[in-house]
């Protein structure tokens, strides 16, 4: 990694990407710092420390802590990755979007337009549902004018941040917005290593200090190498051309390959099974039900819905919401790739193009024989979704750190899911820019 950056700032145009990608960075982490005004932050700082849902624990990690302290870019990138899943999920259901969805790069700019406008839409929803739903606290002044100002403040804040990570795509190094995310997770590193220190080390004897720094490390190592393999690991099946004769010449013949990733859906599933579990908390919480000691059948079910509850030796029967969570993990890792990845188009295809894969015969069974690889697959990727998303919930309930460890779980698929695809951009941005000046030599 630090040979590809070190290589890249030698060559002038790569540099000057990358000198434009960290100036957009620091405006980024700017914005994170401003507050918003006439938001009552002692409040919400009260109440953040009252919560226990997992899904506040994700969207303040992403963030980068400013939804904490409710900054101008307290609703960060997520209403365009909501926006963005909600347009993917209707290309499937809407033929005209599917439609311009094969266009191209025109189709692509029509639904990049769309994409935007629904961004725009959910953070102002967002926005003012927060200001309503927190209630006259929120606000130093509630009235509908503050309410409705600090709504455009947010939404404004959302856009802007959804415009700088498509400069950064453009302009900078490409991926803007999981840049962006990226930068917004690891600011929480340093509070996250000292939350560590301060509960395995310090106060210790140098030989318990050392043995766990050494057993913390390891672990890291050994999750980070995990998440690597995961995210790398694919399945080629490979595709024969059978040769044929245009106007004088013998055409096609050649070999190639379908790549079918192992961690086929990404993130994803366990974005939408912890944000399924939370939905119950995060009304129960507006509504005043108290999850931390239930008194109540809906407060009981509540908690047992909250990751914070599980793996509690003191309380194991809340634990049960556990197995409802892989379940919902591997129900949408199978949903998701259904509709990101039809075996069926992609058969069709190969029999118009005159492809086939050895030993199965065109047309359906190629699409059955894809279906049943697929299958395959996702389940050893939701197999490892598990491993990754419950090593920070038994962290959490048989230690008590967790909660506040932004780096862990599905925040650990993110960093290091992006880092690996900007190298891989930087290095064909290196291999374009050889190619060019062997060809101007």
């Amino acid at each position: 990694m630090f040979k590809t950056l070190r290589n890249a700032l030698q060559i002038a145009d790569i540099r000057k990407k990358l000198i434009f990608t960290f100036f957009i960075i620091v405006i980024v982490r700017f914005g994170c710092q401003i507050p918003t005004p006439g938001i009552n932050s002692e409040y919400i700082r009260a109440w953040w420390e009252g919560q226990t849902s997992s899904a506040f624990n994700f969207f303040n990690t992403i963030t980068g802590s400013s939804f904490t302290t409710m900054s101008v870019f307290a609703l960060s990138i997520s209403p365009y990755i909501t926006s963005s899943i909600i347009v993917q999920l209707l290309t499937i259901a809407i033929p005209k979007l599917e439609e311009l969805q094969k266009e191209g790069e025109e189709g692509r700019k029509v639904i990049t337009k769309i994409t935007r406008y629904i961004t725009v839409a959910l953070a102002l929803i967002q926005s003012v549902s927060m200001a309503i739903g927190f209630g006259p606290n929120y606000l130093l002044n509630y009235t509908w004018y503050n309410v409705a100002l600090v709504g455009i403040i947010m939404t404004a804040g959302s856009a802007v941040l959804m415009w700088l990570g498509e400069q950064i795509t453009d302009r900078g190094v490409g991926n803007g917005i999981s840049i962006i995310l990226l930068v917004n997770i690891i600011s929480s590193l340093p509070s996250d290593f000292q939350t560590l220190y301060a509960h395995f080390i310090q106060g210790k004897s140098i030989a318990l200090g050392a043995v766990a720094a050494v057993l913390i490390l390891s672990l890291l190592v050994l999750l980070v190498v995990f998440v690597v393999y995961l995210q790398g690991g694919e399945r080629r099946i490979p595709v024969q051309y059978a040769k044929k004769v245009q106007g004088r010449k013998m055409v096609g013949g050649q070999s190639s390959n379908i790549p079918m990733k192992v961690n086929t859906a990404g993130v994803i599933p366990v974005i939408f099974a912890s944000s399924l579990l939370s939905f119950p908390g995060i009304i129960g919480s507006f509504m005043g039900i108290n999850a931390t000691k239930p008194t109540t059948t809906a407060g009981h079910i509540i908690k047992g819905l909250s990751q914070n509850s599980w793996c509690n030796l003191d309380e194991p029967i809340y634990s049960l919401g556990l197995l409802l969570y892989l379940a919902l993990l591997f129900f949408f890792a199978y949903f998701y790739t259904s509709i990101s990845f039809n075996p069926l188009e992609i058969a069709n295809n190969m029999k118009k193009q005159g492809g086939f894969i050895p030993g199965i015969r065109p047309g359906k069974p190629t699409s059955d024989y894809l279906n049943k690889v697929l299958n395959y697959i996702v389940f050893i990727g939701a197999i490892g979704l598990m491993v990754i998303a419950v090593v920070p919930i038994l962290t959490f309930g048989l230690t008590g750190v967790g909660k506040q460890l932004s780096f862990l779980g599905t925040s650990l698929i993110i960093i290091v899911g992006v880092i690996l695809e900007t190298l891989k951009q930087i290095e064909s941005m290196m291999l374009v820019r050889y190619y060019k000046g062997f060809l101007n030599d």
